[in-house]
């Protein structure tokens, strides 16, 4: 591996030949990957400006490289809205977590698989 090469962040491949781990396929977003959109757009709002584009790119581009090679393009937002809405103290870890809990029983209990 060049020094150049070792110096690349895990989000920056360009000029790597890595056509084959990029699905450019079209395809449907499903409900999940829809909501994390949906939160992004109002995180973004201008009437809100909770955070813009560039925070959102470097929390994605920080991430642990176990965790940004294993997750998908909306878990990555995912991961980064969640690191950034505790960065900037807007929820804590716990809050995050109890949110999930509650929303995994509402869903346990409307018979859906989690």
């Amino acid at each position: 591996m060049s020094d150049t090469e070792t110096n690349r962040g895990q989000h920056d491949i360009g000029g790597l030949n890595v056509d084959s781990l990029i699905d450019r396929s079209e395809h449907r977003l499903s409900l999940s990957e829809r909501r994390v959109d949906a939160m992004m757009n109002l995180l973004f709002a201008p009437d809100r400006k909770i955070f813009n584009i560039d925070e959102m790119r470097r929390a994605i581009e920080t991430l642990p490289s176990d965790l940004y090679e294993n997750y998908n393009y909306y878990e990555r937002w995912t991961l980064a809205m969640e690191k950034l809405l505790i960065g900037k103290g807007i929820m804590t870890p716990e809050e995050i977590t109890a949110k999930v809990a509650e929303i995994k029983v509402r869903l346990k209990e409307a018979g859906v698989s989690v």
